[in-house]
């Protein structure tokens, strides 16, 4: 089994695609099966938040693999695959190893270093296990993954630059509130993480008074009580937005909350001259109307304009070190990987002897039926250690030699002189020589009738 990723992220798509690709709390055991079910897909753990889409799969081949995912990853968006190609990623093997990693460590996120992916990198592979969709291969990925994030954050200070989508969105929000958000009035529409989250974080910059509404009353009680704040009920949103100067918008809803007659609506009976209504609309699905943007006196700010405002921001420093230690953490990984693979091998070369010995054994029995049962014991015993201190050696240095890059070669050669049979779920292909060699040519394969030149298929190399 090899790795593969397979997604669509704030970096090559637009928030209209993040939402077509978006999984639903509920419908995310579903989706899971729905990918293990698939041919090639052995194990898969699917990450769904409000700027990536990720699934995580040990697959038996790299063509069949890619195009089990794409065919549920189109069929959840609604479209055809061609309509997905341009906006999704393929990360294989090592790079996918890499691209785990330094989505754990803050690397990848739209804030980088923030620590907030950590969480929803651990929900993600809490519900693949609920699921009974990860594997082997993808629980040692995904440890080894939240290990790697938690390092990064423990030995650098990423977290100087790591601050939450949230809070990154508040400081937008300052610049078109006077630079100051002390005192103002403010709303959260939601009460899960994300909300939550926009609670905690107005509540620190001195916000106020806060409102909380959500579709579940109770959770809304719930923050509101556990900051000071007021909850009101869904009913009441035009009322309540009539009144605040900033709003975060974090539902899981699948239809927008703050439409453009809602908003409308608030507009009319608020006091003139207050300044702008800022929404920030930290949901996918979106939460704020497409044509809210469109009103006079509301600023939104969503994850595309995020996105843009934040692409020239620095951490490089911070960055460049978590970087060293992911690349560290890569040839680890895949270090391990590479003798786990030779471990069927080495199982398989001891079955092989010890069908010998008992053969042997058995022969002996037969010719020799004279011999003490105390002595065909001795025997046993002798013949046993022998083929065991035989084979230690061996075995021992093979472990040692797969660890090492191209050390998968060993194993091949120990099955070719033994002629071991060593069982596989589904044989394996790799991916064309052409892509690790020079991600700039593209092979001329299709997956689901879309040419994989289409896809952004990075080298396989290692970190990058």
């Amino acid at each position: 089994m090899k790795l593969l990723v397979v997604g669509a992220s704030y970096r090559t798509a637009p928030v209209a695609t993040l939402e077509q690709l978006a999984v639903a709390p509920a419908d995310l055991t579903r989706t899971l099966d729905r990918l293990v079910a698939q041919p090639y897909v052995a194990e898969a753990v699917l990450v769904s938040t409000c700027n990536r889409v990720e699934v995580y799969a040990a697959v038996s081949g790299f063509h069949g693999g890619l195009g089990d995912i794409c065919a549920v990853l189109a069929d959840q968006a609604g479209c055809p695959p061609a309509a997905l190609a341009n906006h999704l990623y393929v990360h294989y093997d090592a790079a996918a190893v890499d691209h785990a990693f330094r989505v754990a460590a803050g690397l990848d996120s739209m804030v980088v270093g923030e620590a907030q992916i950590l969480g929803q990198l651990r929900d993600a592979y809490h519900s693949a296990s609920g699921a009974d969709s990860a594997g082997r291969l993808l629980h040692e990925l995904m440890q080894q993954a939240l290990r790697v994030g938690k390092r990064a954050h423990a030995e650098t200070n990423i977290d100087r630059a790591g601050q939450s989508v949230v809070t990154a969105a508040l400081d937008l929000a300052a610049g078109l509130l006077d630079g100051e958000l002390a005192g103002r009035p403010a709303m959260v529409v939601g009460a899960g993480a994300m909300g939550s989250l926009g609670v905690a974080t107005l509540s620190r910059l001195g916000a106020g008074p806060l409102t909380v509404t959500n579709r579940g009353a109770d959770r809304a009680v719930r923050l509101a009580e556990s900051y000071g704040a007021k909850a009101v009920p869904l009913a009441g949103l035009v009322d309540a937005l009539s009144t605040v100067d900033i709003v975060v918008a974090a539902t899981a809803a699948t239809e927008p909350v703050l439409t453009r007659d809602v908003v409308t609506r608030a507009l009319a009976r608020r006091v003139a001259g207050r300044g702008p209504l800022v929404l920030l609309d930290l949901a996918v699905p979106r939460d704020v109307e497409a044509g809210v943007a469109e009103l006079p006196g509301v600023e939104v700010i969503d994850i595309d304009r995020m996105a843009a405002i934040l692409a020239d921001g620095s951490a490089a420093a911070d960055a460049a070190e978590v970087a060293r230690i992911v690349t560290g953490e890569v040839e680890a990984f895949l270090s391990w990987l590479r003798g786990a693979d030779v471990a069927p091998t080495v199982a398989a070369l001891r079955g092989r002897a010890d069908e010998v010995v008992t053969a042997e054994l058995r022969r002996l029995a037969q010719r020799r039926p004279d011999l003490t049962d105390d002595q065909r014991a001795e025997v046993a015993r002798t013949v046993h250690r022998v083929v065991q201190r035989l084979l230690h050696q061996p075995t021992v240095r093979v472990r040692q030699l797969a660890a090492e890059p191209g050390g998968d070669q060993y194993a091949a050669l120990l099955r070719e002189l033994f002629d071991l049979e060593v069982p596989q779920t589904s044989p394996v292909d790799t991916v064309p020589d052409v892509v690790e060699a020079d991600p700039t040519v593209r092979p001329s394969f299709e997956v689901m009738g879309v040419p994989v030149s289409d896809f952004d298929i990075p080298s396989t190399g290692g970190a990058r």
